[in-house]
């Protein structure tokens, strides 16, 4: 059997606890964890258990990074899954915290792309074309892209007008004006259209 000795509140993460077994630090727990576990000083254990613990422990220290990690901005599913991936999160306990995250309404695929879209044009003029892109690498399913680049009302015109506007001076050379143009996603026909345009 095994005895809990001491439950002490982590210094740097106060919202962590850290249990010592047998006077040796053995796993750590967040407040909710540890409310969960039902831990206190003095609790004897088998073997199976502690097993047990330490599993769910992993678990809560993983679930408590993503939190943090959605907390920062809006993340795709699959860039949850890559996060997994890359910390070393067993595809199992990934699975079951994308799950929670999923019921919590912290991780959705859907309102991830309304929100991507909705940022990239507030910051810049980026033609549908580079949104569908953007969102293709972020491994969004394509009936989500389509639907919320159907739901995106901007004029791709009005917006190549406004960058042609912008950048023209910078770029003198009509051929790499269209190059450029052409790299922010739009079509060499609708490039060709606006830059025949009388100027105003």
């Amino acid at each position: 059997m095994y005895t809990i000795t001491a439950i002490k509140q982590q210094v740097k993460r106060k919202d962590r606890y850290s249990v010592y077994v047998d006077g040796a630090y053995s796993f750590s727990l967040s407040e909710s964890g540890l409310i969960e576990s039902r831990l206190a000083s003095g609790q004897e254990l088998d073997g199976n258990q502690l097993d047990d613990l330490k599993k769910a422990a992993g678990l809560d220290k993983a679930y408590g990074n993503a939190l943090r990690y959605v907390a920062m901005r809006q993340r795709s599913e699959w860039e949850m899954q890559d996060y997994f991936r890359r910390k070393g999160v067993d595809a199992e306990a990934g699975a079951q915290i994308i799950g929670r995250l999923r019921d919590l309404g912290m991780l959705n695929d859907l309102s991830f792309a309304q929100a991507w879209v909705a940022n990239r044009r507030l910051l810049k003029a980026t033609s549908k074309r580079r949104l569908r892109l953007e969102l293709s690498q972020k491994h969004v399913p394509s009936d989500v892209i389509d639907q919320v680049l159907r739901e995106d009302e901007t004029d791709e015109r009005d917006m190549l007008r406004a960058l042609v506007a912008k950048k023209q001076a910078r770029y003198p050379d009509r051929q790499k004006f269209m190059q450029y143009l052409a790299r922010q996603g739009f079509g060499f026909d609708d490039i060709r259209s606006v830059l025949d345009e009388p100027l105003e």
